[in-house]
């Protein structure tokens, strides 16, 4: 694993410089998997590319997945698809047939073995496992990642490409990549910012306290990089 950490003033700079770092990655590659995060930041991110690096994109050569979604109709205002058609989709040249979405109306439990199966067949086998170009990542305040939540730990070592997982406040479903497929991918970017978010980016990056207790701690591929942008507020201390 290589380990790179990006500082940025604030989220919008968060944006810019994950937009440069995508783009470069991107580029000269017939076909480029990516799996997407929902939350604010990716929302600001996506509107920065449409606007300002939609012509330095071959949005053909990129295949959209998420790495987790809300068990919700995809018009709901919590689905994380809604968020990145609104704010992507809508505004670029991305063929219909790129566009992965996780069926979030459907059972839950289905959908997560009907989604897992479809990543299985369309990316290619490394480690024996599917392996994405590129998985965005956030950070809850709580220190989960994707959907993983400290109560679920064992989604980090599950045997599945994806799992149903339970939110554990609301009780929402949510089908989430597992830890396993998220660790082999060849590039796995955090974005993670604001002042909520130090405190536990402190105890991972000092391996302090109880850092082995949050998911996002254990995100480590296997033989990619692992890169975090992080805006000031959100930079350890």
């Amino acid at each position: 694993m290589t380990y790179h950490k990006h500082t940025s003033k604030n989220p919008q700079a968060v944006a810019c410089d994950f937009s440069t770092f995508f783009t470069q990655l991107a580029e000269n590659n017939a076909s480029f998997t990516v799996a997407l995060s929902g939350g604010s930041t990716p929302k600001i991110l996506f509107d920065l590319l449409a606007a300002e690096f939609s012509e330095a994109i071959d949005w053909n050569n990129i295949h959209f997945y998420w790495g987790d979604e809300r068990c919700v109709p995809p018009k709901h205002e919590e689905s994380n698809y809604k968020m990145t058609e609104e704010h992507l989709f809508s505004k670029v040249s991305v063929p219909v047939g790129n566009i992965h979405r996780v069926l979030g109306e459907n059972d839950p439990v289905d959908e997560a073995g009907r989604y897992g199966k479809l990543i299985r067949e369309n990316l290619p086998s490394a480690n024996s496992l599917p392996q994405f170009d590129l998985i965005i990542l956030g950070m809850g305040s709580d220190g989960h990642t994707a959907s993983i939540f400290p109560h679920e730990m064992s989604l980090l070592h599950s045997n599945k490409v994806c799992e149903v997982a339970t939110h554990p406040d609301s009780g929402q479903k949510r089908v989430t990549l597992t830890g396993p497929v998220i660790n082999n991918a060849r590039n796995i970017a955090f974005l993670v910012t604001g002042e909520s978010k130090k405190p536990k980016t402190t105890e991972i990056f000092g391996h302090k306290a109880n850092y082995k207790t949050y998911p996002a701690a254990h995100i480590r591929p296997t033989r990619g990089d692992l890169h975090w942008f992080l805006d000031e507020s959100a930079t350890p201390g």
